[in-house]
């Protein structure tokens, strides 16, 4: 997928994520995928064998049609299959508004979230950005029948990034620590960021950048090439792991939180499945995310091997 956003962000989905993001600029990695509007007719399953998820039942996992939707599906599948959990797995379903109407019928059981853009999904008008306070909501917001399971750290989200040499060269470890520098400063992002963002980071950090330029999908290459010094850029873009780039810590929460967390129907989970799902969670870092996510989108390594290799050296396989 490309970032115009990257197609992703369309129509009503897309107008809902944006909300929660910010911006609809990012690589062929993450953001909030599910806000593509149309869904793909081509879904893959394939049958695992073991025990029950719940009640006797498969457990179904599904994906949203984007690579690391389905690297994340493939993760939660092979995860519930090793702990004896009897599995289909439906990936490449489509959009956000087809995948959530499936898991309130039943049809599907687990689904990859990313937990900010599922609430601004469910309430365009939530004003949560901490994960607590995010996950709080969506307790509040989802029907009696879904849940979010345990959030990972994995965040596929807006940042502001720079080069390793910039962040070595100014000390730059956080958005804060721009202000001595950002006068200096050309960012970049998608055509809309600037007006998105510009005041709120004088608001929050007191941030003024020299130059504002509508970089898009070049803006992980902008930074690379010295064009631009700070860029909005994905935090699974595989581009930071390419390009060696720094996304900055964000301490104020200008960017909500979009922590990868797992949505099921209650029905089709027991005990044994949400404690393996739980345990992805609490290994799944958005580092790791991204350098899994290179392997996928960069070096065309296949979803479902990285997954299992993943899940192995965590222990989880």
């Amino acid at each position: 997928m490309s970032t115009s956003h990257r197609g992703r962000r369309a129509v009503i989905l897309g107008t809902l994520s944006a909300l929660a993001l910010g911006a609809t600029a990012c690589s062929s990695s993450g953001g909030d995928p599910l806000g593509a509007s149309t869904a793909s007719s081509g879904a893959s399953a394939t049958s695992g064998s073991g025990g029950s998820g719940g009640s006797g039942s498969t457990v179904v996992v599904g994906s949203a049609n984007f690579p690391e939707n389905v690297l994340l599906g493939s993760i939660y599948s092979q995860a519930l299959k090793a702990k004896g959990v009897k599995v289909e797995e439906k990936f490449n379903i489509g959009s956000r508004e087809v995948l959530y109407g499936q898991l309130q019928s039943g049809n599907l059981t687990v689904l990859p979230e990313y937990n900010g853009a599922l609430l601004a999904y469910l309430d365009a008008k939530a004003t949560a950005v901490t994960t607590q306070d995010v996950n709080a909501a969506l307790a509040k917001a989802l029907p009696s029948s879904l849940a979010v399971l345990d959030s990972s750290p994995a965040e596929d989200k807006d940042s502001l990034s720079v080069t390793q040499e910039s962040a070595d060269k100014y000390g730059l470890k956080s958005i804060a620590d721009l202000t001595a520098k950002a006068g200096e400063f050309t960012i970049g992002g998608p055509p809309e960021f600037k007006t998105r963002r510009e005041q709120q980071f004088k608001d929050v950090y007191g941030l003024t950048f020299k130059e504002w330029k509508p970089t898009g999908d070049t803006t992980a290459n902008a930074l690379k090439d010295g064009s631009i010094q700070v860029g909005n850029v994905f935090t699974t873009d595989p581009k930071i792991v390419q390009y060696k780039l720094v996304p900055l810590a964000d301490p104020k929460n200008v960017f909500g939180a979009q922590n990868v967390t797992p949505l099921v129907n209650k029905s089709g989970v027991d005990a044994k499945a949400t404690a393996a799902l739980n345990a992805v969670s609490a290994k799944l870092d958005t580092a790791g995310l991204t350098a899994l996510m290179k392997r996928v989108a960069v070096d065309k390594e296949d979803p479902s091997a990285v997954a299992k290799e993943w899940l192995k050296s965590n222990g989880l396989g």
